[in-house]
């Protein structure tokens, strides 16, 4: 199972095309909406969030509301685009119209794509690197990350995610019962953090950060539950569970680390205290006695709840912007601004879950087939029962 994605910010729309999801699976535009709207949600959030209200059009794969096994195109249009159409338009320019044509960019914003990208590519205009290296493009990739959500949720496996950390404030208080008592506590906070008292805090530092032309990074934790064991591989590299949801995580704009279990907290502790004792009762098969692994071991699953973070940086698109040179004239200039958040670490948990949804169901089918529904779900069920007997 595999995805691409296309478009640009102020472009008409950005698409999704997904590969390999298998037929029979109940699939509406409602169902990817939701994921949608939870993205566009959460404190910190700017003024795009006002203009575009993504909502989905399913163009192919899709009839009656079942998946055919084909792929599946999935469009979400940028109403914005009416305001860009000549700054965006693909259609040539005319001399006078390139004249008339405004916000061509010369001056590369520290912290983004833009002076690499147009190195790369030989773009005067490094336009032509921020529409596409926008976070707007994860529009798309929730819209992706929805249907292996779906998938996975066909599957008796739920997926969550959460805030641990904002410009600094750290939840403590992260305790939950059930996943869904998890959904349900993030959905109702503002900030997508189990943790009211820190929650008060985070919204106190954007507010201040967004005073002071400033942003602020945190750290996101998604949490699946219900995988099988052994999903994964541990003869080649390039198979390994964990590597690749480490790939998913950092593919996110502005991610610049990923732990999963405990992380970097195993290099201050002897082995003793890090691995996983291994248990085993009649009813549950398997099982460890922490999971200080996060779920994850020699590039498979455990089939102990997943648990990976992700480090995101401050967004670098500054209010009060920072030097940088023009590339025209070589001359310094303050960067340029473009309309930003000041925090967009909770909108960036719901991205962490999409990608790291799409990663499981990607591996889920290639362990158990991927033609039909019904038949993985029978093999998901033979195999619980295997390893339960093992």
């Amino acid at each position: 199972m595999r995805y691409l994605t296309a478009g640009e910010s102020h472009g008409p729309q950005l698409t999704a095309i997904l590969e390999g999801v298998p037929a029979g699976l109940a699939l509406t535009e409602e169902m990817i909406n939701e994921q949608l709207s939870r993205r566009q949600k959460g404190y910190g959030r700017g003024r795009r969030m006002q203009i575009e209200k993504d909502q989905v059009q399913i163009l192919s794969g899709v009839r009656h509301g079942k998946t055919m096994g084909s792929p599946i195109t999935l469009v979400v249009e940028n109403r914005d685009f009416k305001h860009w159409t000549k700054i965006m338009g693909a259609a040539p320019l005319g001399e006078e119209e390139e004249q008339e044509v405004k916000r061509k960019i010369t001056r590369p914003r520290p912290g983004h794509a833009d002076l690499n990208g147009a190195l790369k590519y030989g773009h005067r205009d490094m336009r032509n690197v921020l529409e596409r290296s926008s976070a707007r493009e994860t529009t798309a990739r929730v819209a992706a990350g929805a249907v292996a959500r779906i998938i996975l949720s066909q599957l008796g496996i739920k997926v969550a995610g959460h805030v641990l950390e904002i410009g600094g404030v750290r939840a403590e208080n992260t305790n939950y019962g059930t996943i869904e008592e998890l959904q349900e506590k993030t959905e109702s906070s503002p900030v997508r953090c189990l943790d009211e008292a820190a929650a008060e805090k985070m919204m106190r530092a954007i507010d201040e950060a967004k005073e002071q032309g400033d942003s602020i990074g945190g750290i996101v934790e998604v949490v699946v539950e219900g995988m099988p064991a052994g999903v994964g591989s541990y003869v080649h590299y390039d198979r390994k569970l964990d590597g690749k949801l480490a790939g998913a995580i950092m593919s996110i704009n502005a991610f610049k680390g990923v732990e999963i279990g405990i992380g970097f907290e195993a290099a201050h502790k002897p082995g003793s205290q890090v691995h996983d004792e291994i248990l085993w009762d009649k009813e549950k098969g398997y099982t460890r006695g922490s999971n200080n692994a996060g779920g994850l071991e020699g590039g498979m699953s455990t089939g102990m709840p997943i648990v990976v973070r992700g480090v995101m940086k401050p967004i670098p698109t500054l209010y009060k912007p920072l030097q940088s040179i023009d590339i025209d004239t070589k001359e310094p200039f303050k960067a340029s601004i473009e309309r930003s958040d000041s925090c967009a670490v909770p909108a960036a948990s719901v991205v962490a879950e999409a990608v790291v949804a799409w990663e499981l169901a990607a591996a889920v089918l290639e362990h158990f087939g991927h033609d039909r529904m019904d038949a993985i779900k029978d093999h998901v069920e033979q195999y619980k029962e295997y390893t339960r007997n093992f």
